[in-house]
C-alpha cells in the first residue's frame, strides 16, 4: 500500500484493507488532522484547566458570555434530514458484521453504528467496521454462523445509519501524520465520510453522525468546522451532514443551546447519554466531599432530582430550537431461560420509555432487537402518525444551575452488594474489552465502557472521601483489594473452562490501577488502549 507524504500506517494490513486505506482516503485524513489537530489539543487542555478549577472549589453555571445565544429566540437548527424525520426507536451497537445486519434489520428507525463506547478500538475493529458499513450500503454484506445465514432486508425496511466516532480525547495510534498520532475522532469520521457519504446520498439519505463526550460549545464549533472542510473537499454541499450530540458530560449540560447553535446548519438534535453523564458527574466533582457523593450505581434512577432537571432541560432546549430530543438507553438483554427476569425487566423498560415519551422525547435507544417493538409501541402511543413531537415546547420547564448540581438530593445507599457489583462488572467488562469486544452482556444488561467508568470512578470517590458502607466498614484500598480477590474467584468459578487467566489478570491490574491509584485517570480507555496491540 502506498501512503501519502507525511502519513505512516503502523497497524497490520489485512485482507481488503487496501479498499479502505487508499492513498486518497489517507490523504483526506491527513488534511483533516493537519487542519484541526492543533485546535483539538488546545480544547483538551481547556478541559484540564476546567477540571483544575473544579478541584479548587469552582462550580459550573450557564455561561454569561453566550447569554445572547440563549436569549435570541429567532434561530433554529436545520430541518430534519431524510431518514431522520422519525426517530422513535433507535438501536445501538458495534459495527461487527453480525450486528450490522441485525441492527439494520431490527425494525428500528435508526442504527447508531458505534466506533466508540460499545466498541473496542482494536485496529481490526476500526478498519473492519468501516468495511462492514460500506458493504452494507453496497448490499454485499452477509454473515453465517452455526448454520444460520444473515442477509439484509429490502432497503426501505432498513434503519438509517448514524455513525458514532470516538471522542476528542482518543488517538488512533496506528496512523501517524507528520510523526504524530492522529485524532481517533477524525479517523473514524473521515474514513466513513470519504467512502460512504456519496453512497448514502445515492440512497436518498446523508452521512449522519452521533458526537460523544463533548464538554463545551467550542468543541461543537470544531466539529462544525470539520464538517465544512470535509464537505468542501469532496464537493458535497455544506449542511448535508447532520449530527446529534450526546449530552453525556455535566459541563455540556450547561451549554446545550450553544452546542446546538454552533452546529445549527448540521444539527440533528441532542441525546440524553445518561450513563456517561453519571460518570461525568462523579469525575468532575470526585474530590468535593458529600455534596457530590452519589449512592451506588444501581440505586440511581432517572427520577433523581438532578437527572430529572437534566432531561427536562434537554427536551425544552431541543424543541425550542426545532431539534430532536432523543432519550437514553434501555440496556436490558432478554433471557432465553428466565421469564420472571424478563417480566420484571420489561416492566422497568416500559416505565422508562413511558416517562420519556410523556416528557416530550422524540425517540429513545435500545440495545437489543427484542426491545425494539416495546419501545416503538410506547412511542407510537404518543406520536401516532406524527414523526416526532417537536411541537411540544415544554415552555413550563425552568431549570437553574443549582438544579443540575443537586447531586446530594439523590436517594440511595452505598452497600457491600453495590461495591461488589461495581467490582464484578468492572472486571468482567474490562477483560472482555481487552479481548476485542466492547459491548458485553453482564447480568442481563448490555454494558459498554460507561458502566466500567462509573464502577471504578465510584470506588475511587468512595475511598478518597472516607465513605462507609451501609453495613458499617469504611471503604479503604485494603477492603477493595480483598473484595476484588473474592469477586474474581466467583467469576472464575462461574466462567469455568471459559475463564481466561491471563486476560483477567490484565483486567485486575487495570481495574486496580484506575480505581485505587492516588491520581485519577480521566478515562480508563486511555491506559487500556496502550495495553492492546
Amino acid at each position: 500500500m502506498s501512503e501519502p507524504q507525511g502519513v505512516e500506517l503502523t497497524g497490520p494490513v489485512h485482507e481488503r484493507y487496501d479498499e479502505i486505506l487508499t492513498p486518497e482516503a489517507l490523504g483526506f485524513l491527513a488534511a483533516l488532522q493537519r487542519e484541526f489537530g492543533g485546535r483539538r489539543n488546545e480544547l483538551l487542555r481547556k478541559r484540564a484547566e476546567r477540571q483544575e478549577e473544579l478541584a479548587r472549589g469552582g462550580t459550573l453555571d450557564f455561561l454569561p458570555d453566550t447569554a445572547s445565544v440563549r436569549h435570541d429566540g429567532s434561530w433554529r437548527v436545520a430541518k430534519p434530514a431524510p431518514g431522520l424525520e422519525d426517530r422513535r426507536v433507535e438501536i445501538t451497537g458495534p459495527t461487527d458484521r453480525k450486528m450490522t445486519i441485525n441492527a439494520l434489520n431490527s425494525g428500528a428507525k435508526v442504527w447508531l453504528a458505534d466506533f466508540e463506547d460499545a466498541n473496542t478500538p482494536l485496529w481490526e475493529n476500526m478498519v473492519g467496521g468501516q468495511l462492514n458499513l460500506r458493504d452494507a450500503l453496497d448490499r454485499t454484506i452477509d454473515f453465517e454462523t452455526g448454520g444460520k445465514s444473515y442477509r439484509l432486508k429490502p432497503d426501505e425496511e432498513l434503519a438509517t445509519i448514524v455513525v458514532r466516532p470516538r471522542g476528542w480525547h482518543l488517538d488512533e495510534k496506528h496512523v501517524l501524520v507528520d510523526g504524530e498520532r492522529m485524532s481517533g475522532s477524525l479517523f473514524d469520521f473521515g474514513l466513513y465520510f470519504f467512502h460512504c457519504a456519496r453512497r448514502q446520498l445515492d440512497k436518498g439519505k446523508g452521512p449522519y453522525f452521533y458526537l460523544p463526550k463533548m464538554e463545551s460549545h467550542l468543541e461543537a464549533r470544531l466539529w462544525n468546522d470539520v464538517f465544512n472542510l470535509a464537505q468542501d473537499l469532496l464537493e458535497i454541499p455544506r449542511g448535508t451532514i447532520r449530527a446529534t450530540v450526546l449530552i453525556e458530560t455535566i459541563p455540556a449540560a450547561f451549554e446545550m443551546e450553544e452546542i446546538l447553535y454552533e452546529l445549527r446548519d448540521h444539527s440533528a438534535g441532542l441525546n440524553a447519554g445518561r450513563w456517561d453523564y453519571l460518570f461525568s458527574v462523579i469525575k468532575k466533582f470526585r474530590a468535593r466531599g458529600r455534596q457530590f457523593l452519589l449512592p451506588e450505581r444501581n440505586a440511581i434512577t432517572m427520577t433523581a432530582p438532578f437527572m430529572r432537571a437534566y432531561t427536562e432541560l434537554l427536551v425544552r432546549t431541543c424543541h425550542k430550537r426545532g431539534a430532536h430530543a432523543i432519550g437514553g438507553m434501555a440496556a436490558f438483554i432478554p433471557s432465553r431461560r428466565d421469564e420472571e427476569v424478563n417480566k420484571a425487566a420489561f416492566e422497568k423498560v416500559r416505565a422508562d420509555k413511558t416517562r420519556e415519551s410523556g416528557d416530550g422525547f422524540d425517540g429513545s435507544w435500545v440495545a437489543h432487537p427484542d426491545l425494539v417493538p416495546l419501545c416503538r409501541e410506547i412511542f407510537d402511543g404518543v406520536l401516532g402518525e406524527r414523526p416526532n413531537q417537536l411541537d411540544r415546547l415544554r415552555e413550563e420547564v425552568s431549570v437553574a444551575a443549582s438544579d443540575l448540581l443537586a447531586v446530594d438530593k439523590t436517594p440511595g445507599e452505598i452497600t457491600e452488594a453495590g461495591l461488589r457489583n461495581n467490582i464484578s462488572v468492572g472486571l468482567q467488562y474490562i477483560a472482555t474489552w481487552l479481548g476485542g469486544n466492547g459491548a458485553v452482556a453482564i447480568f442481563n444488561l448490555m454494558e459498554d465502557a460507561a458502566t466500567a467508568e462509573i464502577s471504578r470512578s465510584q470506588i475511587w470517590q468512595w475511598i478518597h472521601n472516607d465513605v462507609n458502607l451501609a453495613e458499617g466498614p469504611k471503604i479503604t484500598k485494603d477492603l477493595v483489594e480483598r473484595t476484588i480477590d473474592e469477586e474474581l474467584a466467583k467469576i472464575r468459578e462461574s466462567y469455568g473452562d471459559a475463564f481466561d487467566e491471563e486476560r483477567f489478570a490484565d483486567a485486575r491490574a487495570l481495574f486496580t490501577e484506575v480505581a485505587l491509584a492516588d491520581d485519577y485517570a480521566d478515562f480508563l480507555t486511555l491506559p487500556a488502549y496502550e495495553r492492546m496491540p
